[in-house]
């Protein structure tokens, strides 16, 4: 008796949120559409620059070493667990320092000057597919050539 209480009240009040809920008709929602932004200008100046740390800081290598070290330390006994722990902290530092570096990516700023004069920085990731000169459009802050 006392479960199919619960089980009504635990039904009416499903019901009751369900009745509240202000569904649309036609599934979820749609988000917002956000107004496109369409500017024409001219490539002027495309700069390159890598992304991250300019200077390399070592952490990639010291934790590579030390891992590596850990790792070498597990092979051999005596001197050749000497000789692994050195061989494994050198190759952990190189391996270490390669994907610290690697880590980076190139990116382009690119200064477009508009047809109304104004000129705008953009930063793109890519191949630097534009070149001085070129025709663009530039939508929501990215340029496509035009």
């Amino acid at each position: 008796m006392r479960l199919a209480r619960s089980i009504a009240s635990l039904l009416i009040v499903i019901a009751s949120v369900a009745a509240c809920a202000d569904l649309p008709s036609q599934g979820y929602a749609s988000a917002p559409r956000v107004a496109e932004r369409v500017e024409y200008g001219v490539v002027e100046r495309i700069d390159l620059y890598r992304e991250g740390s300019t200077t390399p800081n070592g952490l990639g290598a010291v934790l590579g070493g030390i891992a590596g070290g850990v790792i070498g330390h597990q092979i051999g006994s005596g001197r050749g667990n000497t000789v692994g722990t050195i061989a494994g902290a050198l190759g952990g530092a190189y391996v270490g320092n390669e994907i610290q570096r690697s880590s980076q990516k190139d990116r382009y700023r690119i200064t477009v000057r508009l047809d109304g004069g104004a000129r705008l920085e953009l930063e793109e990731v890519g191949e630097g597919e534009l070149r001085v000169g070129d025709r663009v459009s530039v939508v929501n802050g990215r340029a496509y050539r035009a």
